[in-house]
């Protein structure tokens, strides 16, 4: 099994990797930006997305984090995906206030 600090690494380089696109999506040209504004949109901010939510909070978070920001984003649009995204960190850490009290109970 691969280790935490490799996959942690792993991870890293593609979060730094694919940040390079939107680099040129927001400094590159107006009329260039169009073409690949989709790719950016739906490929490079979910990964960005997926791999710093599983560095953060692991894998079960950051999937239900991509899958609710392309949901929202695709329903209702950016400000309902950025509110979607807080709404998920607000509800992991009730989650790890509730676990961590039934953990003391227990003691």
């Amino acid at each position: 099994m691969i280790s935490n600090d490799t996959k942690r690494s792993i991870l890293r380089w593609i979060h730094i990797i694919i940040t390079i696109p939107i680099l040129g999506y927001i400094y590159g040209p107006a009329s260039e930006v169009q073409e690949y504004a989709g790719f950016v949109r739906f490929v490079c901010v979910p990964v960005i997305v997926l791999s710093g939510l599983w560095m953060y909070s692991g894998a079960f978070f950051a999937i239900a984090g991509v899958a609710a920001l392309l949901g929202a984003y695709r329903l209702y649009g950016y400000g309902a995906a950025v509110l979607t995204t807080v709404a998920l960190f607000i509800a992991r850490k009730i989650w790890l206030v509730i676990r961590e009290r039934y953990s003391i109970g227990k003691k």
